[in-house]
């Protein structure tokens, strides 16, 4: 086993110690609290909706089927990562399997890809309903909307194969310390015990078409959106239309901003506190929000909610029709 500090330079690693964040035996209990209360309050919130488009027929819809999708991938996101860093704050070791490592690499972010993709979708659904809605009966059906979203979860986790290959075949020999709270490619490539500029480059590229070009998809869609909106001569059809798509866009700024700041360039000279910083903020604060920006902005969701917590509370178990 190596040491934390990982001197000996002469064996291939085996494992790797992920720092998490290094403080007080007092705050680690705080944050293992803290970051405990967002879990459960994530699954809650997610699995609500999940549950709402479920049980209320008036969102078996094409819009809803895609949003349930979005939880119930929520659900798996943080869970790559909430677990293990919540144990850590308990635990006197945080060490992690090579193996482990690059397992938790490929899960996270293909989830996080799978995530764009579906953000994709989701707006694809937004332009067809609003700017082509003699076409979106037929164009978006509820069987048509299953594949999509079921391409986005293949494509999600075929994209990032190469990467994690790329980067596992670099040679680990020590030190084994990732200043991080998750195996992230960037500090995983600066453990490399020699110069990986090929692999470097292609994963900067690879990142940069990814995300630039859905968030290209997704903005153009939601322009498109808004110009057809501002047309719509009744306040209250504007009004409707914002109510659906403005919980879309705050749902895009926040994840698609956030990662931008990170993986556009995995190298680049972002100091460690400000990477922790702004993963945490997408992979665990983003899921806890987005439950609450849909049933807030989302008119009908906030019904369907309403009808749910009827039924958790007075036992009804029939599906709501009404």
């Amino acid at each position: 086993m190596k040491s934390p500090g990982g001197n000996n330079h002469s064996d291939p690693v085996s494992e790797f110690v992920l720092l998490g964040f290094p403080c007080t035996r007092e705050i680690q209990i705080l944050l293992f609290s803290l970051f405990s209360v967002i879990y459960v309050l994530t699954l809650t919130g997610n699995m609500c909706i999940i549950c709402a488009v479920w049980w209320d027929h008036h969102l078996h819809n094409p819009m809803y089927i895609l949003l349930a999708n979005f939880s119930f991938l929520e659900i798996w996101y943080v869970t790559s990562t909430v677990p293990n860093m919540v144990a850590s704050f308990l635990s006197e070791t945080r060490t992690v399997s090579f193996s482990g490592c690059f397992l938790q690499f490929y899960f996270f972010f293909s989830m996080g890809t799978t995530e764009t993709f579906l953000l994709c979708a989701m707006a694809f659904d937004r332009y067809l309903a609003i700017c082509r809605p003699l076409h979106y009966p037929t164009v978006m059906t509820v069987q048509r909307c299953i594949r999509m979203g079921a391409g986005c979860w293949v494509c999600g986790f075929s994209c990032f194969l190469l990467p994690v290959y790329l980067i596992s075949q670099l040679p680990f020999c020590g030190p084994n310390t990732i200043d991080h709270f998750l195996c992230d490619p960037g500090p995983l490539m600066k453990l490399s015990c020699a110069p990986a500029p090929a692999t470097e480059i292609i994963c900067a590229i690879f990142n940069s078409v990814l995300i630039f070009s859905t968030f290209l998809f997704i903005t153009s869609s939601y322009t498109l959106v808004i110009r057809a909106v501002l047309r719509v001569p009744s306040a209250e059809g504007r009004s409707k239309a914002f109510s659906t798509c403005g919980s879309h866009l705050a749902v895009v700024s926040l994840f698609c901003g956030s990662i931008m700041v990170m993986y556009v360039s995995p190298t680049a000279g972002n100091p460690t506190g400000v990477q922790k910083i702004v993963t945490l903020f997408y992979s665990v604060m983003t899921p806890l929000f987005n439950p609450l920006i849909y049933s807030f902005w989302n008119k009908e969701m906030k019904e369907a909610l309403r009808k749910l917590f009827r039924i958790i509370r007075f036992g009804q178990r029939q599906p709501l029709k009404s």
